[in-house]
C-alpha cells in the first residue's frame, strides 16, 4: 500500500479529543504502519504527505517527527525516509526483550491486579474472540492502548520502569512484531487461548506460572515468525537463481 492511498483511511483512536491535522496524520500513518497496509522500506516524503493532507510543512514535521522517535520511520543517507524494516536480526532481538519484560509483568500483575481489572482483561478477551470469529481465525489484530492484552498486563504490573519500556518507545514495534506472528494460519486461536490461560494463573494469583505462561507464549510466537522469515528469505533466493 502507498502512502497515497491513505486518505481514505478512517482514524480510530481511544481518545474521544478532537485531533489536529498534525496528530491526525500521525495515527493514519502509524497504523498503516502497523497493521503492514504500508509495506516495511516504502519512502515518505513531505512533499507527497504535504499535497496528500493539504497539511503546512510544520505540522506534518510535527508528525514526522513522532513517528521517527517510536522508530517506525527511519532517515536513511542518500535514500531519504522510509518505513522502518524489521529484519530477522531485529525481531529476534525485540522478542528476546519482550519475552523477559512482559514475563516479568505477568508475574507482578498476578500479586498487584485487582478481581475488578481481571474480569475485565477476561471480558476484552471474549471482544477478541469475537474478532477473531469475524475473521474465520484468520486475524488477531489488537488495538492499542487499553484494547490491548499485553498492554494491559504491563500496566497491571505497578512498576513504573516496565511500564515505560514496553508501553512508550518500544511498543510500537512489538505491535509491528505481533502483527506479523498473528495473521499466521492456526495462531490467532492458539494465541487467544495462551491469553486466557495467563489471565487464569493471574486470577488463581500463581505468580510463577504467569509468567511461565506469558514467556512460553512469546517464545512461540518467535519460532513462528522465524520460520515465516526463514521461508521468505528462501523463496527469495530461489527467485534469484532462477
Amino acid at each position: 500500500m502507498s502512502v497515497r492511498d491513505l486518505h481514505s483511511r478512517k482514524v480510530i483512536c481511544d481518545s474521544s479529543e478532537p485531533q489536529t491535522l498534525s496528530e491526525q496524520v500521525f495515527n493514519e500513518l502509524k497504523d498503516a504502519i502497523i497493521s503492514g497496509e504500508l509495506d516495511q522500506g516504502s519512502k515518505i516524503t513531505e512533499d507527497g504527505l504535504a499535497k496528500q493532507y493539504g497539511i503546512s510543512r510544520g505540522p506534518l514535521r510535527e508528525a514526522i517527527r513522532r513517528l521517527e522517535a517510536i522508530r517506525l520511520l527511519v532517515r536513511i543517507p542518500r535514500a531519504g525516509m522510509r518505513v522502518v524494516t524489521l529484519t530477522s536480526e531485529i525481531m529476534e532481538e525485540i522478542y528476546t526483550v519482550r519475552e523477559a519484560l512482559e514475563g516479568m509483568s505477568a508475574r507482578l500483575a498476578a500479586t498487584k491486579m485487582s478481581d475488578k481489572d481481571i474480569e475485565s482483561l477476561s471480558s476484552l478477551l471474549d471482544k477478541h474472540q469475537n474478532s477473531i470469529d469475524k475473521s474465520q481465525g484468520t486475524k488477531y489484530f489488537q488495538r492499542e492502548g487499553n484494547l490491548d492484552f499485553h498492554y494491559r498486563i504491563a500496566k497491571a504490573s505497578n512498576n513504573q520502569w516496565l511500564i515505560d519500556l514496553l508501553s512508550s518507545e518500544l511498543y510500537q514495534l512489538l505491535r509491528m512484531c505481533r502483527q506479523r506472528s498473528g495473521q499466521t494460519p492456526a495462531r490467532p486461536s492458539k494465541a487467544i487461548q495462551e491469553h486466557r490461560l495467563i489471565v487464569e494463573a493471574i486470577r488463581e494469583r500463581d505468580a510463577e506460572l504467569a509468567e511461565l505462561l506469558m514467556r512460553r507464549h512469546i517464545s512461540g510466537a518467535w519460532k513462528i515468525v522465524k520460520n515465516l522469515l526463514n521461508e521468505e528469505q528462501n523463496a527469495k533466493n530461489l527467485e534469484e537463481q532462477a
